[in-house]
């Protein structure tokens, strides 16, 4: 329960980037926003109500006469609201950023980043392997093979490749913690947000680092064609004051450190080693 209210709470200070224009003097059609966090704990179902009660608070601080939000923990169900509905702007996990951002128009407007999140680093840990080296060969268990471009051009630099182990995969985020620690697996892949999740299980401290990733850029704010040009730029701009204010609370509360304007040349290395 701790994990799901702490993910919850997530997607409601994810929300509180949502500035815009003031609104034009005729009633305009309700603003869209997708919020996409893949491998977070708990579902979308426990999330939206948090995006639907933060949503209408927005709307009415901005003078929007409607506004919605939509929370998905998959790209599948992403993408249909998408294609639906049109949406403004989204806010998304980085593997899902680099997968959709060429098909989607997707045009980079600010980066925000949580603790609660994840994906800034990944680690591979083991208790009976010394280096990766150690791994290869043996159990690797994860819930981030859903998107092996992302692994082995991203994450791993093509210093390994998945065909390299023998792979274990899995749907909830902890899982393979679990693993590790009862010996099922031999090694995992986690993400920076699961690994700090580490230290609250029992026996974890026979569980070690035995690779490291280099740091990755956060989770991407970006518009798609439907927000209008003035609106997107007034957007972008008050980004940075989002966690002052009234709003510094909030994003202590759920680990916000870093909440800024951002173009396509932040994201440019990982889009690069992604590849098209």
């Amino acid at each position: 329960m701790r994990q799901i209210r702490r993910a919850a709470a997530f997607c409601f200070a994810a929300l509180t980037l949502l500035v815009g224009a003031p609104a034009p003097s005729e009633e305009p059609a309700p603003i869209e926003i997708l919020v996409l966090k893949e491998h977070g704990v708990g579902s979308p179902s426990l999330a939206q109500p948090y995006v639907d009660r933060f949503m209408g608070l927005t709307a009415k601080a901005n003078g929007w006469s409607a506004a919605k939000g939509q929370y998905s923990g998959s790209r599948g169900a992403a993408e249909a609201f998408i294609k639906d509905r049109s949406p403004h702007y989204a806010i998304l996990s980085l593997a899902a950023f680099l997968a959709l951002r060429v098909p989607y128009h997707m045009e980079v407007v600010g980066r925000v980043a949580s603790k609660l999140a994840g994906g800034e680093q990944y680690f591979i840990v083991s208790k009976t392997a010394s280096d990766l080296a150690g791994c290869k060969g043996h159990k690797l268990a994860s819930d981030h093979f859903t998107d092996v471009r992302f692994v082995e051009r991203v994450v791993a630099r093509r210093e390994f490749g998945l065909a390299d182990f023998q792979l274990v995969k899995n749907q909830r985020p902890l899982q393979s913690l679990r693993q590790v620690l009862s010996g099922e697996t031999d090694c995992a892949l986690l993400d920076d947000a699961q690994l700090e999740e580490l230290k609250h299980l029992e026996g974890s401290q026979a569980v070690k680092v035995v690779w490291t990733s280099a740091k990755l850029p956060p989770m991407a704010v970006v518009a798609f064609p439907a927000a209008p040009p003035a609106e997107k730029k007034k957007f972008r701009e008050q980004l940075v004051s989002v966690c002052e204010g009234d709003g510094s609370s909030v994003c202590a509360e759920v680990g916000i450190h870093a909440l800024a304007p951002a173009s396509g040349s932040d994201y440019a290395d990982v889009v690069s080693a992604y590849g098209k």
